[in-house]
């Protein structure tokens, strides 16, 4: 696993033994900057479910303002805490060991341009954190997205009122279902 673009490129990124991640390949990562092109620099991103940091990362590589990762599991939380400290980028990033959940029950300091939902798989999770935000959009900002990675049988529809789905991108056995918010 490394950092593919940006000012990081070619950094590699440390993982965390066993299934307990599912990181994202370097192909989907790829496709996943190529669609949002420009809409990287300057974003404020809020990185769900994050893992071991990859997506986030990649970001900030890209030019992202500032990441917000959240991770309840300790493993990943410290292998993020880790892979920030590799690629130099600590400074941009918060990094909350807590539930994504009741991270969004809370308060946004500010709306977030990208929020990217990448929790385990076959649990419902994302469909969760969809409604979620549905009931409270101020997490996102107007011009914004909410970016969901799953595996393509999880796909189901999902009743929205503020978010609409935009596109869906299949590579393999990921699919990425981009949202952007309605105003």
């Amino acid at each position: 696993m490394r950092v593919i673009g940006g000012k990081a490129r070619g950094r590699q990124l440390k993982s965390v033994p066993g299934k307990q991640t599912r990181p994202i390949t370097d192909r989907v990562k790829e496709a996943l900057f190529n669609i949002l092109a420009g809409d990287v620099e300057g974003a404020r991103v809020l990185d769900l479910f994050g893992g071991t940091g990859s997506v986030g990362i990649e970001a900030l590589s890209r030019g992202a303002r500032h990441v917000t990762f959240v991770e309840i599991a300790g493993k990943p939380y410290r292998v993020l805490k880790e892979n920030l400290r590799l690629t130099g980028f600590e400074d941009q990033a918060t990094t909350i060991r807590g539930d994504a959940f009741t991270f969004l029950r809370g308060e946004p300091e500010e709306p977030y341009d990208i929020v990217y939902i990448a929790p385990p798989q076959y649990k419902g999770l994302w469909r969760k954190a969809l409604e979620l935000l549905d009931e409270r959009p101020e997490w996102v900002a107007e011009e914004g997205w909410v970016i969901v990675q799953i595996d393509p049988r999880e796909l189901e529809d999902v009743p929205l009122r503020h978010f609409r789905l935009v596109r869906k991108r299949r590579y393999g056995d990921t699919l990425l279902l981009f949202y952007e918010r309605v105003t």
